[in-house]
């Protein structure tokens, strides 16, 4: 995308955990309004146990909890929210609008026996993983009741695919699927190189993301490496 150009972020669900694009379950949930900030909580467990009459222990790992995501929406149907140079136009209430958004996090899907699996992009950001918890906070009511204003704040865990956790957990790995912001000065070989370790692969990239051009790279555009097998000599 062109610098300076308003990105809203998305919420995408499916209904299989390797996130395929035919697995995609119903159109993306757009935000509102970009949320002020979000928090990535990460978390290592340690085994503490200590033998009898010791007075420290060494502490033993175990495991890598899932990372956490967690912000807040803005659900508005006043018409005095801007987003942009644009008003957010009135209308009769947020049910609908919640509703979905509630349907997409938390509802049953028949199909898989469970929620749904979640993507959350945004600029850089792209955040795979399950709703965790969600609260509801309604702020402005109509005369009749009707909510026209709420905050909900949700929180979601991580979930990856079970051929990129083991990518991940292999630390010399060139297997790992990588999606990156093009930055001022930057060639696909570069990027290549700084990815793979290795600047040859720049025209199986270019194919990956349909690049007539692997020359004509904008800053702020966003480009897919794909897994890639490195060529032994």
């Amino acid at each position: 995308m062109p610098l300076g150009e308003l990105k809203k972020m998305k919420i995408v669900a499916y209904k299989k955990a390797d996130y395929s694009d035919n697995s995609q379950d119903g159109s993306p949930f757009e935000v509102l309004i970009n949320p002020e900030s979000y928090q990535m909580d990460y978390k290592i467990e340690y085994n503490e146990g200590q033998g009898q009459g010791a007075s420290s222990a060494q502490l033993g790992f175990t495991h890598t909890k899932p990372e956490e995501l967690s912000f807040e929406f803005l659900f508005d149907a006043t018409g005095t929210v801007q987003t942009g140079n644009i008003f957010v136009p009135p209308k009769p209430d947020i049910t609908e609008d919640l509703q979905r958004f509630k349907d997409m996090l938390t509802a049953y899907e028949g199909e898989i026996h469970q929620p749904r699996y979640l993507k959350l992009i945004w600029g850089t950001m792209l955040f795979k993983g399950r709703m965790s918890t969600l609260q509801i906070q309604f702020k402005l009511f109509k005369p009749d009741g009707r909510p026209i204003r709420a905050v909900a704040k949700a929180s979601f865990k991580g979930s990856v695919e079970e051929n990129f956790r083991v990518a991940l957990e292999n630390a010399q790995s060139p297997d790992v699927t990588h999606l990156r912001m093009v930055l001022a000065g930057d060639t696909l070989p570069l990027m290549c190189c700084r990815i793979y370790g290795d600047s040859k692969y720049y025209l199986e990239v270019a194919k990956a993301n349909g690049l007539t051009n692997f020359r004509s790279l904008r800053a702020g555009d966003e480009l897919f490496f794909p897994p890639l097998e490195k060529a032994t000599a």
